[in-house]
């Protein structure tokens, strides 16, 4: 038994998992200590300017504090730090990497898109069923970047991050309260060039089943499920008819700021970009259930994800 910390930093949150990891008799088991988010938005005007606003270096640095103090207060063995889209894209992350060294003792790594979906595709399969005897495309569905993964029980089979994002395209495009048919149809197309460009790597048509992680698809989920709380429990390994999906993801993406900070499922966070996670998501289904020939018929979701992959990557 090891106790570890891993955070992961991405454009719209970071996050920390401390946990408990059981490695004996051939299996790994990975049991929560504090497991932890704060939106802290680092990406905020990345896809714009090309680098970390103070503001968000603020943020983020601030959160690290506290991080720092829990995982402190709880002696894990190993500590492993992880920046993904924002940080790849920004001119000035040197300054984010100081700082964080800084505040936690640790190197932060600024991984690639490859790494990432490595790391997503690990945290899913540990925990879901789904994955024996398929093939699954795992998708982790992010502020500034996607990540397509496909792989079986026994790994990943080919993975492709591509740039887009709940953050990325609500900066982009998605800018009226409710957006614009026009704003729509340019968000759209992006998301379409994206979906091309990652089945030029991941053979999209191979999937026998679709798996989404991270805040946008586990928020859709909720509000698909139309629970009366935000519910870990009731999101994980939730499956649902596509049309139920992107029923519920359309619907996100039509609703005022102010009717979708009143669900109470609603991360504050997440309120004004939860409209275009909705958009990604529903033309990624849309695209890989064609592209299936309608062997695709749910979506999976999925509460454990980059963060967890982490995790289980340190030791």
């Amino acid at each position: 038994m090891s106790r570890v910390a891993a955070i992961d930093c991405g454009t719209n949150s970071i996050r920390l998992l401390i946990a408990d990891i059981d490695r004996t008799n051939g299996t790994t088991t990975l049991t929560d200590v504090v497991r932890e988010m704060r939106v802290v938005r680092l990406g905020e005007g990345v896809d714009a300017t090309g680098e970390l606003s103070q503001a968000a270096l603020d943020r983020t640095f601030a959160a690290t504090a506290d991080y720092a103090r829990l995982i402190a207060g709880h002696g894990p063995a190993a500590v492993r730090f992880v920046a993904t889209s924002a940080s790849r894209d920004a001119s000035n992350r040197d300054v984010f990497v100081a700082g964080i060294r800084d505040l936690l003792g640790v190197e932060p790594e600024v991984i690639s898109g490859d790494e990432e979906a490595a790391l997503s595709f690990a945290g899913a399969s540990s925990v879901l069923p789904v994955l024996d005897g398929q093939e699954v495309l795992v998708v982790d569905l992010g502020g500034g970047s996607t990540e397509f993964v496909l792989g079986t029980a026994a790994g990943v089979t080919a993975a492709k991050s591509v740039d887009i994002g709940c953050v990325r395209l609500t900066e982009r495009h998605l800018r009226a309260d409710p957006p614009t048919a026009g704003q729509i149809a340019a968000a759209q197309a992006d998301v379409d060039n994206a979906i091309a460009l990652a089945g030029r790597d991941v053979p999209l048509e191979r999937a026998t089943a679709v798996v989404g992680v991270a805040g946008s698809v586990t928020t859709i989920t909720a509000h698909a499920l139309r629970l009366d709380e935000y519910s870990p429990d009731a999101i994980h390994g939730a499956e649902l008819p596509l049309a139920t999906v992107r029923s519920a993801a359309g619907d996100l993406l039509q609703l005022t700021r102010a009717e979708r900070a009143a669900l109470p499922y609603m991360h504050p966070g997440r309120v004004d970009v939860i409209g275009a996670g909705g958009l990604v998501w529903a033309r990624i289904l849309e695209r890989v259930a064609e592209l299936s020939g309608g062997r695709i018929t749910t979506a999976t979701a999925s509460e454990h994800d980059i963060l967890d992959g982490i995790a289980l990557s340190i030791g």
